[in-house]
């Protein structure tokens, strides 16, 4: 049935996609993963292979049992195969989730000049070119970090709750911080695609992560918006090792 288990684990959850060729047929979140709930995902799908991408510290225990039944096994770093050329100076260092993603985006988009935003905890803004070189990127505060160190790092100021509206001038404090902080981001990331398109005029984006929607809306060009990037770059890894 050629069934991909594409296995995701964060800081604070675990995504699991499941693939059936490029097909994402199920997606599946834990808050807690472990051994009992990968035996209930293999006996669903018996004969799947599997890549196992970890950002967080795990238990060996649970790479151990994911390689003991996966058909075919890969445990996704720096030093995987990859299908594009990597380009970062210090590829060890490099987020998996970050180069996931910017592989997802050139194989939905191939051979285009793409940036890739993923607004998270972090915000990632990660570039790969039309020769498939991932040429890299930045890094810069979420919306929750940016909320919460204005309160705690300064004085009086209030720990403010992310909404999706805003607007342009607050009229009050609470709103003045929030609309500061999205307002912030969104100049930020039209800043980053409007220098890109410089040189790159017919550049994509590609927008993911848990905060898409506060900007989906809101950026001068046209996006593609999809919260699976990563998985999808995961499963491009695994075929691309399992050929």
């Amino acid at each position: 049935m050629n069934i991909s288990l594409c296995i995701d684990t964060g800081n604070s959850c675990t995504k699991i996609g499941i693939f059936r060729q490029d097909e994402l047929i199920e997606k599946i979140v834990f808050d807690r993963f472990g051994t009992s709930e990968i035996e209930a995902i293999f006996e669903k799908y018996p004969d799947a292979s599997c890549i196992f991408s970890s950002v967080a510290k795990h238990d060996e225990a649970i790479t151990a049992k994911i390689r003991e039944k996966s058909a075919f096994f890969a445990e996704f770093t720096h030093e995987t195969a990859i299908p594009i050329v990597n380009k970062y100076a210090s590829p060890q260092t490099l987020g998996k989730d970050r180069l996931a993603s910017v592989i997802g985006a050139s194989f939905l988009k191939p051979n285009a000049d793409i940036l890739v935003i993923d607004a998270g905890s972090a915000i990632t803004y990660d570039f790969i070119n039309a020769k498939n070189e991932y040429l890299g990127g930045n890094i810069s505060p979420g919306v929750n970090l940016r909320l919460r160190a204005l309160h705690e790092f300064t004085g009086r100021l209030p720990l403010v709750e992310a909404k999706a509206e805003s607007p342009l001038l607050g009229n009050d404090t609470k709103s003045a911080i929030l609309s500061g902080v999205l307002s912030g981001i969104t100049f930020e990331m039209n800043g980053y695609i409007d220098t890109l398109k410089e040189q790159y005029p017919e550049l994509s984006i590609f927008l993911t992560g848990g905060s898409t929607f506060f900007f989906a809306n809101k950026l001068k060009s046209a996006i593609f918006a999809n919260e699976n990037l990563v998985l999808i770059g995961l499963n491009r890894i695994l075929q691309y090792n399992d050929a």
